[in-house]
Order: structure tokens, then sequence, then C-alpha cells
């Protein structure tokens, strides 16, 4: 499942980062390796931007970030 799939809330873990789109480069997927969306990371969808959409507010490990769907939909997670 992709973290862009995972219901506002809902707590998973990180299974890994790949590209779903044409349009993510090889620096957006490692530079989310490089925030630390690594496989066996602890990963929160906390709020979601308006329509649902972007930025999408994610907590992974213990620092919280902002990402574009783009980004989001590059990292894969099993819910929990």
């Amino acid at each position: 499942m992709r973290l862009t799939h995972l219901p506002t809330g809902a707590h998973a873990t990180v299974r890994g980062v790949s590209g779903n789109s044409p349009d993510a480069s090889h620096a957006t997927l490692e530079r989310l390796g490089e925030l630390g969306f690594i496989p066996g990371e602890p990963v929160q969808l906390l709020h979601r931007g308006p329509g649902g959409r972007e930025p999408l507010a994610v907590v992974v490990g213990e620092t919280m970030f902002a990402l574009r769907w783009l980004e989001a939909d590059c990292i894969e997670v099993s819910p929990l």
C-alpha cells in the first residue's frame, strides 16, 4: 500500500521507497531515504491538506514532515 492510501490518523511501517510515477526522480527517492523513510520505520499520516490532498503531515520515527503527494506516493507501507 502507498502512504497516500493510508487513512488519516493511521499507523504503519515503511516497507520501502520506489518511484510510482515518471515524475519521481532518483533525487526525490534518495531524499526520502535520507529523511528516514527506510524499511522498518514507524510512520503515521497525521493530516491531509485541503480537499484531502497535499501537503500530507507525516511522522516518521519521531520527526514530522510535510510531503507533497508525489513524494508520499513513492513510500510503500504496511498498515498496523
